[in-house]
């Protein structure tokens, strides 16, 4: 029998505790609220596939995300810094305050959205991921372990990564990603080039607050 080949999974943490609703960025703390372990927990639960390997960006809320599914696989966590959340001038502000850019010391931060101006460029977010993706990919090859790859991390990095792959142009609408808390961007490697074969929102039946990504 031919064995399956490997898939590596985008998995957004969930929901994050956050009552003053601050653009957290990487900020430490803001881990899960209950809601959040339990979308957690319904997104490992939703793969029907082994999992040979469970990487996650070093945030609290990305680790205790990873959690269930290290416990289904009997795996090791694994950290990878590259696919932590992007740089972010608006880090620590509420979004009340984001609403205050027309005051002009603001405008410096956003005077060329294409890049963007105020945190770290989207190409370099998207190659970061990238090469965490292949070097993970690679390493399961060389192993000889059977099953996939989990990646556990956030909303722009997973969003840009799949604009990227896609071939698509990186600047986009914020408010509107496709990526929601908990959801499950799934991945192949057809040659060399990593292709989008699937997306699934699990926990979607869970009412959750999705405030603070940046």
């Amino acid at each position: 029998m031919t064995a399956m080949s490997a898939r590596l999974h985008l998995v957004r943490h969930g929901e994050v505790d956050n009552p003053e609703r601050i653009l957290y960025g990487r900020l430490p703390g803001y881990p899960l609220t209950e809601r959040g372990h339990r979308m957690a927990a319904l997104a490992a639960e939703s793969v029907d596939r082994p999992v040979a390997r469970v990487y996650a960006s070093p945030l609290i809320r990305a680790q205790q995300s990873a959690a269930p599914w290290v416990e289904r696989a009997g795996v090791e966590l694994r950290t990878e810094h590259r696919i932590i959340e992007p740089v972010n001038a608006f880090e620590g502000k509420t979004l009340a305050s984001i609403r205050a850019l027309r005051d002009p010391r603001m405008l410096r931060l956003v005077w060329n959205p294409f890049l963007p101006t105020w945190g770290e460029p989207y190409a370099a977010i998207a190659a970061r991921v990238e090469a965490a993706m292949t070097d993970a990919l690679d390493e399961l090859a060389e192993s000889g372990d059977e099953g996939d790859v989990v990646f556990v991390s956030h909303q722009a990095p997973i969003w840009i990564t799949h604009r990227h792959l896609a071939g698509q142009r990186l600047w986009h609408d914020p408010r509107a990603r496709r990526c929601a808390l908990s959801s499950i961007t799934t991945f192949e490697r057809h040659g060399t080039h990593l292709v989008e074969v699937g997306y699934d929102d699990p926990a979607a039946s869970i009412d959750a607050v999705d405030l603070g990504a940046v």
